[in-house]
C-alpha cells in the first residue's frame, strides 16, 4: 500500500483550496391566518398554490393553528398570497 507522501516527507497530492461564498438573501417570514383548513389535502393545496408565486422560498401550513407561514425573498406580496390562497379554496383573514 502506498503513501501520498514523497520520500522527502512532502505531500505529493495536489491540493486545491476552493473558496465558497454563500449569498444570504434578505428573507422575510410572514404568518397569515387562514380559515377553512381541515386536513392534509388543505395543506397540500395551499402549499402548492402559494409556492408557485415569484419570490416565495418556503410555505409552512399549520392546520391546527389555522396559520400559514410564508418565507419570501424580501417583502411579501400580501395581495398575491391572498389570491393564491383564495384560488386554492381558502380564505386569508389577515396577518397573524
Amino acid at each position: 500500500m502506498g503513501s501520498c507522501c514523497t520520500p522527502d516527507g512532502s505531500c505529493s497530492t495536489n491540493t486545491v483550496e476552493i473558496s465558497t461564498a454563500t449569498a444570504v438573501a434578505d428573507t422575510t417570514a410572514t404568518v397569515y391566518a387562514v380559515s377553512g383548513m381541515t386536513c392534509g389535502h388543505c395543506k397540500t393545496a395551499i402549499t402548492n398554490s402559494v409556492s408557485a408565486l415569484d419570490g416565495v422560498i418556503t410555505v409552512d401550513v399549520d392546520i391546527a393553528a389555522g396559520r400559514v407561514t410564508v418565507t419570501t425573498g424580501g417583502e411579501p406580496d400580501d395581495a398575491a398570497i391572498a389570491a393564491a390562497i383564495d384560488d386554492a379554496g381558502y380564505e386569508l383573514t389577515g396577518r397573524a
